[in-house]
């Protein structure tokens, strides 16, 4: 006789003993455990943000502007709530960093496949970054299959077209997005507002990021600086870990719906 199933528990429906075994230190250092914590939470935060970001494109491509403004929300607070981990790297100290700081050396946050993901499907595709990636097949296939596909900036641009627009270049679609800009309260005009917090929220996470860096390590180059320079072809003190992470403040993924807010007027 088969023994009965086991009923199932909070543990064994999320897997906590196995999840609980991901964290091993490579040092003896007290930070060093809340590190990795942090950057696996920073990476499930992005497996979700990936998930709904399909699920954004998707309910474009079916035009279902209000799915897309509800999922867009949700991106949103996932990218909130993974910009207060920074709150908990920050409690780290300098000194506390460098007990196993140099055990990381060559592995760093540019390395972090989902997030070059999220950026490529936000309408952020970069090549470049392919280059990071050469020695692992599976991250590299990912990497090119998400360069190659439409992003949600695309899907938007194709479901404003199929609703009447002109988009068809840049002037005339600029043309169209300072008249939903303009157009305040409409169905139209709350997907184009939570594109661009979406897109705020992301900029704020890096802008976090680059402050929590400077915190801890100053102007010291980061573990994966000869990642950086090989991906991106450039050598020098741009490469200091801050002076990279300055670099990428100013990327919009949704320029367009930030340049046509400067020309709302009031009627």
């Amino acid at each position: 006789m088969e023994a009965p199933a086991r009923p199932l528990t909070y543990g064994r429906y999320l897997r906590v003993p196995e999840l609980l075994n991901l964290q091993s230190c490579l040092s003896d250092a007290h930070d060093e455990l809340q590190f990795i914590v942090v950057h696996q939470v920073f990476e499930l935060w992005f497996k979700l943000a990936l998930f709904e970001l399909e699920a954004v494109r998707e309910a474009l491509d079916r035009d279902r502007p209000d799915l897309a403004t509800r999922l867009l929300g949700r991106c949103t607070a996932v990218l909130r709530t993974a910009t207060a981990a920074f709150d908990v790297l920050e409690t780290m100290r300098p000194w506390d960093f460098l007990e196993f700081r140099s055990r990381l050396k060559p592995a760093s946050g540019f390395q972090s496949r989902q997030f070059r993901e999220l950026e490529f499907l936000s309408g952020l595709k970069d090549p470049r970054y392919l280059r990071s990636f050469g020695s692992d097949p599976e991250d590299s296939a990912v990497l090119r299959r998400r360069l190659e596909e439409p992003s949600v900036w695309d899907a938007f641009v194709g479901f404003l077209g199929r609703q009447g627009f002109a988009v068809d270049g840049e002037a005339p679609l600029l043309q169209a997005l300072i008249g939903l800009v303009r157009d305040t309260g409409s169905a139209l005009n709350q997907l184009c507002e939570a594109l661009v917090e979406y897109d705020e929220t992301l900029a704020l996470w890096r802008y976090r990021h680059l402050l929590m860096v400077e915190r801890v390590i100053g102007a010291r180059p980061g573990t994966g600086v000869e990642d950086v320079q090989k991906a991106l072809g450039q050598a020098g003190e741009y490469f200091t870990g801050v002076g990279y992470l300055r670099e990428t403040l100013p990327k919009r993924c949704f320029p367009l719906l930030w340049e046509a807010r400067t020309f709302v007027e009031r009627e």
